[in-house]
């Protein structure tokens, strides 16, 4: 009775499986992880036996160092939300597709030594996806950022269907973005299908490979945050979120949980990437200076001397435990990454999100829908107007909160 689960060699995409895995080992199942060596100490750690398997050339702790893809992306954000798009969607061939012959044929013979009761993938790593498919295995797949990371109808990857209130895009331009992002749809559909003739020649081809999945899907999300407009989800398909970690402040970080002089607190972190746009960070920690609240931040890859002088009872560092700071917040502000949003609905704090890229403008939409946050955009407000924002989701009294599902459904929703 095991659970295979093969996760992306990134902390963020394999937090949310770890609590679906989690969930399935305290049920009395064994847990196999595949994935690369940065994760591993994560998941011997989480108790998971932990199997070699590279799924791309990258992986991350929580801390992203530049290279010149992350440099590209980072100059794409600073020109806007449909730059930033298309250079994502140029890329995500190589970013996307990893070496896909090698990878299908590392998880069927893996698959072959487990024999796993259940496999679970995360939907993001395609060629994992080719994987399971060759292999005629059924698996389920977790869709671990917004719900149209796996399109359906008219939608399409990458580009949001409901923008946030706040960013307009130029219609011509976006006309001219989906013009390009079909034609990536097509060259990268073509090359998974031209990966999957090479080792199950028997295999259908997919008409779309973005849009590939198991015979269930799982969404780490909430129902109540799902556009009614958006039109049939796959025939079986579950809302498990917020997929949340069990974190504990730890004792260095204790004051965080003490109120001082009950002052407002306000969290701030950009995500692993993000975090390069110093820039922003800059103009939020001078908003939140200007209020006089007391603020955690994660500065992730900016130098915490590029943020100026800092009150001292702030806590400032690289990487925070964000899941336990969260419980002693009012407000965080943020990318609109899906893991903060969810862990931010879990905790009941209200949101002030800053969208650069990908799902991040759909989670601020759908967040700005239901009333658990306000959306700017990173690149046109200033300090004045992110504290004006800061200081109304902070008195607005608005406190959506998500409860965790319980382990038994977790567990019903991976094996049921």
């Amino acid at each position: 009775m095991s659970l295979l689960v093969i996760s992306p060699d990134f902390a963020s995409h394999y937090e949310p499986l770890a609590v679906l895995a989690r969930a399935a080992q305290s049920d009395g199942r064994g847990v196999v992880v595949a994935t690369g060596p940065n994760i591993r100490q994560r998941a011997e750690a989480d108790g998971f036996e932990w199997r070699s398997l590279q799924l791309g050339a990258g992986s991350n702790s929580g801390v992203a160092g530049m290279d010149p893809g992350i440099e590209r992306f980072i100059a794409a954000t600073a020109k806007g939300p449909l730059a930033t798009i298309q250079r994502q969607a140029l890329e995500r061939e190589n970013d996307l597709l990893w070496q896909p012959e090698r990878v299908a044929a590392e998880i069927a013979r893996l698959c072959d030594e487990v024999d796993p009761e259940r496999t679970l993938v995360d939907h993001v790593s395609f060629a994992s996806t080719l994987g399971m498919y060759a292999t005629e295995r059924p698996f389920v797949t977790l869709v671990p950022g917004h719900p149209s990371q796996l399109p359906i109808g008219a939608e399409r990857y990458g580009i949001p269907a409901i923008w946030p209130s706040e960013i307009h895009p130029d219609p011509q331009q976006l006309t001219e973005l989906e013009h390009l992002v079909d034609k990536v749809t097509r060259v990268f559909t073509a090359r998974w299908n031209s990966a999957l003739a090479a080792v199950a020649p028997d295999r259908t081809p997919v008409a779309d490979a973005f849009r590939a999945h198991g015979f269930r899907v799982l969404y780490n999300s909430i129902a109540a945050m799902q556009a009614t407009s958006r039109g049939r989800l796959p025939t079986d398909h579950r809302y498990v979120g917020p997929l949340v970690r069990q974190e504990q402040l730890p004792e260095t970080l204790s004051s965080w949980a003490v109120r001082a002089e009950n002052r407002p607190q306000v969290y701030l972190a950009l995500g692993t990437f993000l975090s390069h746009r110093s820039d922003v960070l800059i103009k939020v920690t001078k908003a939140l200076r200007h209020l006089g609240v007391r603020a955690a931040v994660a500065t992730g890859a900016t130098p915490v001397e590029r943020l100026g002088p800092l009150p001292k009872d702030w806590v400032v560092a690289p990487q925070l435990p964000q899941v336990a700071m969260l419980r002693s917040a009012d407000l965080i502000v943020h990318h609109g990454g899906n893991n903060s949003a969810q862990e931010a609905l879990a905790a009941g704090v209200q949101q002030l999100v800053l969208p650069f890229s990908t799902d991040q403008f759909s989670n601020g939409a759908d967040l700005e829908r239901i009333g658990a946050a306000s959306v700017l955009s990173p690149n046109e407000a200033g300090a004045e107007e992110l504290a004006l924002a800061i200081k109304v989701g902070l008195t607005s009294g608005r406190r959506l909160a998500s409860k965790a599902l319980s382990p038994s459904t977790l567990v019903d929703a991976v094996f049921g």
